[in-house]
């Protein structure tokens, strides 16, 4: 038996048919709860938040990037975007350019510290990935990622 099963049980017929614990959303934020506590329990000195890693991966990914691009590549809106890459640069992990082909544009690459700090911090990530699929059979983790893709696009 399932751990939702039990909730459809109680409910019988007398609720309205809609049980909070069986909802996506409600999943979906408890399942990004817990990863975010693996995360921080395991990403190790770095101390990044999971959306600095992923800028910080992205940027390690392409060399460098305008802040647009970044932010769209990372599924960040321009305001998390801004706040993200200010910390990592207060931090000297990225560099910030002006773009020579529009002034208003700023160019983003890692800096030799945050080269460092990302190369040490994806295996981390790996296994990051690896203690959050944990619950989940081989099969189950494919299946969910592959579903996982489909509700995003």
């Amino acid at each position: 038996m399932s751990k939702i099963e039990p909730l459809c049980a109680e409910r019988g017929d007398e609720g309205n048919g809609y049980v909070l614990e069986l909802q996506v959303g409600h999943l979906l934020r408890r399942a990004h709860q817990r990863h975010c506590a693996i995360f921080q329990e395991n990403i190790g000195a770095a101390q990044l938040t999971p959306l600095q890693f992923a800028a910080m991966v992205k940027l390690r990914d392409l060399a460098e990037v305008s802040q647009n691009q970044l932010g769209r590549l990372t599924a960040m809106d321009a305001a998390t975007m801004q706040g993200v890459i200010k910390r990592l640069a207060v931090r000297g992990l990225i560099t910030r350019r002006p773009d020579p082909g529009d002034r208003r544009r700023l160019i983003l690459s890692l800096s030799p510290a945050g080269e460092a700090l990302i190369d040490g911090a994806i295996a981390s990530g790996a296994e990051i990935s690896r203690l959050t699929l944990s619950p989940l059979s081989p099969a189950e983790r494919r299946t969910l990622l592959d579903l996982l893709a489909r509700i995003a696009e």
